[in-house]
């Protein structure tokens, strides 16, 4: 009997991403993950709460079951589907930033198989010819907790979505049968399918996290992972080297639909401690119909998962060309203007921001990480250049800021809810500059900046939403006092409430000036500038 010496993971990853059009793939129904009417669908810079202004049609909400459809979604005879433009450009855009070639041609095909929630009894896909192929990206360029690595991008092909089983009814209740909802069946669909280039989990989860992010950045989706915008589907297996040098290859389990990061990883760990075992006890390797899907339970311990079904190889699916789709050709004037309207992409700021700001990698990675936070602290730093500052102090400060007192802010109100952004708080780019500038000039202290930006966070009930930083802060009492006798007067104060730390600065430990900085501040209520509060005990300590 061999034991098993050395195990090496092995994981390419698929992801299907529900493209945020505003109706779906081959029809003009609804798209329950569309950002909602009136936005462009395949306009990345469309405000976010006009991207929210149709919830009722968001994947997830109290959409009643089978309303979100027509008879193109059904298959009903005589119906016949129409390409959505916008799927198409959102996909270029998703594989341009990729690194994924584009195909001058690619073409719809049917993949035939039967299941209740798949009303035609066919999916309309791309087989041969996808839009989107050959493409690569680098992982562990963010904040250096992983060494850098290439993941090749086999293909990123258009398709629509299928419906949804549900086994309780509507509300909770236990039914002894399920029941199809058809509401998401058409939605576009991106799935994009990497090579087996994963080593680890973490390595499968750095890239899920970029992609979103992409993603989101483009406007292609919400990538709400609650809502099923984004189903990760890892295909895993090991090379067991075993205790006489030989090695093996288990066979490949495809674990279905997850839809957290914290799943995806649970999932990958998982099979790398089982599929040992498996070996050991069936003998199996990888080949032909070896292949098996696997779906995910966390509800006990570390998780686990459990078998489904046996994979089906590709002739399986009987795919053929769809008789009532042109192909899409792309020309060069149409990839180039796609092309054009990609804006600066996660990765490439947040490289600028380590470089031109001196952020920490840590730091830029959460400016990055959602995008209306990104764009409204660049409008922050736009502010503050306009306040008279130098672009890399302002980027330096206006990320402080943000990373402090929104973060705080934000999560303060998030409590018990879903998250907030920072974005969200109700103070303004350029209240935040004022903030800063007032804190520059000396005119605040750091602990009455943070005071001045939640009053300026809104709704509050006694400063408006367009006040003025330097009026707030006067008319509260916020300035800094620069009154030399005032200030001399709260360290005498500090002084004799603490004769000690007085007596060890005269003998030259100067550490100690700190608990009298501190005693002259709070004699100040925080009017004091602690530079000067300390320029002054040294001076009459000497």
């Amino acid at each position: 009997m061999h034991k098993v010496a050395q195990v090496e993971l092995v994981v390419g990853l698929e992801v299907h991403v529900e493209l945020a059009t505003r109706s779906k793939m081959f029809s003009r129904a609804p798209n329950p993950a569309g950002r909602g009417v009136g936005v462009p669908a395949h306009d990345p810079a469309a405000p976010r709460k006009d991207r929210e202004s149709c919830k009722d049609t968001s994947a997830g909400t109290a959409v009643p079951p089978n309303t979100l459809i027509d008879p193109t979604v059904l298959g009903l005879p005589g119906a016949l589907p129409v390409m959505n433009r916008a799927a198409v450009e959102m996909s270029m855009m998703v594989g341009m930033a990729l690194g994924c070639s584009i195909a001058p041609l690619s073409r719809w095909d049917r993949k035939s198989y039967f299941y209740p929630d798949l009303p035609k009894a066919y999916q309309i896909s791309q087989y041969q010819l996808p839009l989107c192929f050959d493409g690569a990206v680098e992982l562990g360029a963010g904040d250096g907790t992983l060494p850098a690595r290439r993941i090749g991008i086999i293909r990123a092909h258009l398709e629509e979505d299928a419906g949804k089983l549900l086994h309780e009814a509507p509300g909770g209740g236990r039914i002894d049968h399920s029941i199809v909802d058809w509401n998401r069946a058409g939605t576009p669909l991106l799935e994009i399918v990497t090579q087996p280039d994963f080593r680890n989990a973490d390595e499968v989860v750095e890239f899920a996290q970029m992609l979103r992010n992409i993603c989101r950045f483009l406007g292609a989706s919400e990538g709400v992972m609650q809502k099923g915008h984004m189903r990760f589907e890892p295909n895993i297996n090991c090379v067991l080297t075993l205790d006489d040098g030989h090695t093996v290859r288990t066979p490949i389990v495809e674990v279905k639909n997850l839809n957290s990061f914290k799943s995806l990883r649970g999932a990958i760990e998982h099979e790398r401690r089982e599929q040992p075992g498996r070996w050991l006890e069936d003998g199996l390797t990888l080949g032909p119909g070896t292949k098996t899907t696997r779906g995910w339970d966390d509800a006990a311990g570390e998780g686990r998962t459990f078998p489904q079904r046996g994979k089906e190889d590709a002739h399986d699916y009987r795919y053929f060309p769809d008789p009532d789709l042109a192909p899409v050709v792309v020309d060069e004037a149409w990839r180039e203007r796609i092309r054009a309207a990609i804006p600066e992409l996660p990765a490439i700021r947040r490289q600028r921001y380590i470089g031109e700001y001196g952020l920490s990698g840590k730091e830029a990675a959460v400016l990055v990480e959602n995008r209306e936070v990104c764009l409204y602290y660049e409008s922050t730093i736009e502010a503050c250049i306009e306040r008279g500052m130098d672009r890399s102090g302002a980027g330096r400060r206006a990320a402080n800021m943000i990373l402090q007192s929104g973060a705080k802010r934000a999560n303060e109100r998030a409590a018990g809810a879903e998250p907030v952004l920072v974005s969200d708080l109700g103070i303004r780019p350029e209240q935040i500059a004022g903030i800063i500038r007032l804190r520059e000039d000396g005119a605040i202290t750091s602990n009455t900046a943070d005071e001045l930006f939640g009053l300026l966070c809104s709704p509050h009930e006694s400063e408006p939403a367009d006040a003025d930083p330097g009026e707030v802060a006067a008319r509260r009492g916020l300035i800094v006092v620069r009154d030399d006798a005032a200030v001399s007067r709260w360290c005498e104060q500090a002084i004799a409430e603490q004769p000690q730390a007085a007596a060890d600065v005269r003998a030259g430990k100067s550490q100690a000036i700190g608990r009298l900085v501190g005693a002259a501040m709070k004699a100040s209520a925080g009017k004091g500038e602690a530079g000067a509060i300390r320029e002054r005990l040294m001076v009459m300590l000497k």
